[in-house]
């Protein structure tokens, strides 16, 4: 593990009340692309609405990241970078983006859980993820549709 000392000590904790899972840490990331969407997304997840999350296979291998791995460990962070929680990965299925199905776009929890609405917000996003890279969007681009479950979720402190 290689992040910041507050993930770190977050995992640590995490270890050791649960020793099993020490060698199945994953990462540790927020979602989206901007701290505001960071949040709203994270709190889909603690809320227990938002059990999915879909990737782009071309930007993981580019940023040469690993695939995320069944009974991975992942731990969500807020948009300031804090830990708020860890998810175990319970499914992974790489599609083709026009592939992905609706059942996994409820799952996403995002907007009306359509597949359409995920669709269009999902083109959007991966469009702006290819334009840094300056590729663009293809309809058939491998999509990473992972499940998970939240493990974990940080008590907050007041202070």
């Amino acid at each position: 593990m290689t992040e910041n000392t507050a993930i770190a000590d977050y995992w640590n904790a995490y270890v050791e009340e649960h020793p099993k899972v020490k060698d199945k840490y994953d990462s540790a990331w927020a979602f989206g692309d901007s701290p505001r969407l960071a949040n709203e997304l994270l709190e889909l997840v603690l809320q227990g609405i938002k059990t999915g999350t879909a990737s782009n296979k071309v930007l993981f291998e580019k940023q040469g990241l690993s695939l995320p791995f069944i009974g991975g460990h992942s731990i969500l962070l807020d948009g300031d970078g804090v830990p708020r929680a860890i998810i175990e990965t319970t499914h992974i299925e790489t599609v083709p983006f026009n592939e992905v199905t609706a059942e996994f776009a409820y799952s996403e929890g995002e907007d009306d859980r359509s597949l359409g609405s995920w669709r269009h917000e999902h083109e959007v996003y991966f469009t702006r993820e290819f334009n840094r890279y300056g590729m663009p969007f293809d309809p058939t681009m491998k999509v990473v549709c992972e499940n998970f479950r939240v493990v974990h979720v940080k008590p907050m402190t007041i202070t």
